[in-house]
């Protein structure tokens, strides 16, 4: 998009800038959001449009009832370098209008990394929500993204003491940590009261809790790669077959482009639209197990009360893993089916190691004394 066509707010000063750019960063940035919101701040939100358009992402804001944002790059899918150059662009015009004291971001994205190099560049102060994961595999994009952002971060906003001990491994000052908890127990709090108010999902699919099984796939070492692809898409129609229950997948368009450029078959299972926010939520909060790749999943059951099997080698979320609420299945169809048959049968009384709630407002209190600094 060329300058001329950014969707400039009025010029007016502002304290806080919040960058996003992918559905899971609106979810988790929404109750800093409504923090700064109640508290009156001087606030505005900058959408990177990284993985849809910001006219794709709008029902997530109207779901989650927060505000738009204020600023649009629409970016879309590119190559790392070439999405990355395209949103440090954007990101700097903007910032040279606004001149926050300080810039949020939330997360691993390219959008993460790019908007913290454009505000460290332009001498303006960052804040890292969820800083100090590691998977120790830097194959994924993901963690090279946190890592650069940790290491350029002035604030780190560390969700558990383990993400806050990998920091002061790899020489960041303690000053500079704070231990907040994750947004996504805020997060799943605020947004699940809503979610009851507002879907009717279960109706729509004719499911019954804990009924069923819920599945998420999308991250680029599974759906690019055809044997794992096929191996997991196997795994899940074993499942389907020994516990003749409904495998609920809402398709990725990625690994629904990848699903039919690579002519796999998906025999039984129940491949559905992607689901909103709210709706998945709703389906999360009530399902038997979720199977998933996804980082944010692995929380959010954790924090629901709902088990979870991880179809990854690794995760850089081992307090799940700690407190027994998720298991690691790889990329195997058989060992995702023993996988499942061993967390079916856990019992959900484990402790949630995520904090209990007020992230968001811990976060936007060291943010707001950054106004007198």
């Amino acid at each position: 998009m060329r300058k001329e066509e950014l969707k400039f707010a009025a010029e007016e000063y502002r304290m806080i800038g919040l960058i996003l750019g992918t559905r899971p960063e609106i979810v988790k940035m929404s109750p800093v959001i409504r923090e700064c919101e109640r508290r009156g701040l001087d606030y505005f939100i900058l959408h990177t449009g990284q993985h849809y358009s910001y006219e794709m992402d709008r029902l997530f804001f109207e779901e989650l009832e927060i505000p738009d944002p204020d600023y649009n790059l629409d970016v879309g899918s590119g190559t790392h370098a070439d999405q990355t150059a395209k949103i440090m662009t954007g990101v700097e015009d903007v910032l040279r209008r606004e001149s926050p004291n300080i810039v949020l971001v939330q997360g691993d994205t390219n959008t993460v990394m790019a908007g913290a190099l454009a505000a460290s560049k332009l001498h303006i102060r960052v804040g890292h929500i969820e800083a100090g994961l590691r998977s120790f595999n830097r194959r994924m994009p993901e963690e090279i993204n946190r890592i650069v952002t940790d290491h350029i971060s002035d604030y780190l906003f560390a969700p558990t003491e383990s993400a806050r001990e990998n920091l002061l491994a790899e020489g960041i000052a303690d000053e500079k940590v704070c231990v907040t908890g994750n947004t996504v127990v805020d997060a799943v709090y605020q947004n699940l009261e809503i979610a009851r108010r507002r879907t009717s999902i279960f109706r729509d699919l004719d499911l019954e809790p804990r009924e069923y099984f819920l599945v998420t796939a999308h991250r680029q070492e599974n759906v690019d790669d055809r044997a794992r692809l096929k191996e997991i898409l196997k795994g899940l129609a074993e499942v389907q077959r020994e516990f003749s229950l409904p495998v609920v997948f809402p398709v990725h368009p990625r690994t629904e482009k990848r699903i039919k450029e690579l002519g796999i078959g998906v025999d039984g299972l129940n491949l559905t639209r992607p689901f909103g926010f709210l709706e998945f939520l709703h389906l999360e909060s009530q399902a038997k197990l979720v199977l998933t790749d996804s980082g944010g999943v692995q929380e959010e059951t954790c924090v629901l009360g709902v088990p979870c099997a991880t179809m990854r080698y690794e995760t850089e979320r081992p307090e799940t893993l700690d407190v027994g609420s998720n298991i690691l299945v790889g990329a195997d169809a058989e060992r995702i089916l023993e996988g499942v048959r061993s967390a079916v049968t856990r019992t959900h009384s484990w402790k949630n190691p995520y904090g209990d709630g007020i992230a968001g407002k811990m976060i936007v209190m060291v943010c707001a004394a950054t106004r007198s600094q």
